[in-house]
């Protein structure tokens, strides 16, 4: 039986865990896929939007445990990808 990931209360005990752990002993089945954003925001935009969306949208990031304005992003990449027909 494979061992459980502890918690990590910060990013550098995660990364001081993962540098010296064998993580092909411990049970991966509950990860979860994050995406990194390496490309540099150099644009900026105002967008007006009514409250209780900008509610919802901040809302939903949340849960998804993405800042309100990435989550934003995503959905914008998400809505330009080509559709299969």
């Amino acid at each position: 039986m494979k061992k459980k990931i502890p918690t990590f209360e910060t990013d550098a005990e995660a990364e001081a865990f993962v540098a010296a752990a064998d993580l092909s002993t411990f049970d991966m089945s509950g990860a979860q896929l994050l995406r990194f954003e390496l490309k540099p925001k150099d644009k900026s935009i105002n967008l007006r939007l009514p409250e209780q969306l900008l509610e919802a949208v901040r809302t939903q990031a949340e849960k998804d445990g993405i800042p309100y304005q990435r989550f934003i992003r995503m959905a914008l990449e998400q809505a330009l990808r080509p559709r299969k027909p």
